[in-house]
């Protein structure tokens, strides 16, 4: 089976072939041709359009061609569905949709600069959405942070941290899940619509709810206030840098770590851990 489509590809007309070739057919032929050229080519050489306006395989509504193609075929593979919105997000520039689609665009607009022949970006291509679906199948629980003192550290301060909040103080079941959640990832960069998908929660009715069993702090400010607390007590322990500390808290670098906790101390880390050892 032939397919063809607009050459220069960079997110549906990598995703697609790649789609094509590993769960439709293997044996496919991908052409890629001047735009004007895709139709006329596409009957001359009896090869199916797509990604262009006006044929079948293409965008429909808010939605692009690798996702029409998983309807189509009707490939249920779970890790099929956590890409799509990511192929989906890069493709229409709407990264909001998934995290990982801010990545994918880069990554794919870098390559497309780095490669004019299409076949060879095709190639480079499908070694990027192999290492994608095996994350989606795979990994997606994986954290970076995976070197054992950091996994032990991290779970005796979620254990610290959970004991401190809210003795016999009642809440929802998915407030308390959330509670759970923000300590697990809190040296990751979370967003509320991510927690929304994994407690399958509205994200609106979150976000209104949120302040009512959180210490009436927005999401943003409870994310913040526990991150110093986290950092308070590994400078408490001597064991680690401010650097270090920075890092292990999720604080992209550290003049934003030292802003922020003295914003909520009134003392800069370093000031902070040489009042402790005068005491």
């Amino acid at each position: 089976m032939k397919w063809i489509t607009r050459e220069h590809p960079k997110i549906d007309r990598i995703a697609c072939p790649w789609l094509i070739l590993r769960f439709i057919d293997p044996q496919a032929e991908i052409i890629y041709v001047p735009f004007e050229e895709v139709l006329s080519k596409g009957q001359e050489l009896n090869a199916i359009p797509f990604d262009i306006p006006g044929v079948e395989y293409t965008h429909y509504s808010d939605e692009c061609t690798f996702d029409y193609f998983i309807k189509k075929h009707e490939l249920s593979d779970p890790a099929l569905k956590t890409m799509a919105p990511i192929v989906r997000g890069a493709d229409t520039d709407r990264h909001e949709i998934a995290s990982q689609s801010s990545g994918l665009w880069a990554i794919s607009a870098g390559l497309a600069y780095n490669h004019n022949d299409d076949h060879a970006l095709l190639q480079k291509g499908m070694l990027i959405y192999d290492a994608l679906y095996s994350w989606a199948k795979h990994l997606q629980k994986e954290k970076h942070t995976q070197q054992p003192f950091e996994n032990l550290l991290l779970t005796v301060l979620n254990k610290f941290l959970k004991s401190k909040e809210g003795a016999g103080k009642k809440m929802p079941a998915w407030a308390q899940e959330l509670k759970d959640l923000i300590q697990d990832h809190i040296d990751e960069n979370i967003t509320l619509k991510e927690i929304s998908k994994d407690l399958d929660i509205n994200p609106s009715y979150l976000s209104r709810e949120f302040s009512k069993h959180f210490d009436n702090l927005s999401f943003g400010e409870y994310i913040r206030k526990q991150r110093i607390e986290k950092a308070k007590e590994l400078i408490t322990s001597f064991t680690y840098s401010l650097t270090d500390i920075a890092y292990l808290t999720g604080f992209s670098d550290q003049s934003h770590f030292t802003r922020i906790f003295k914003q909520h101390t009134g003392e800069s880390p370093s000031e902070y851990r040489r009042n402790l050892k005068k005491k």
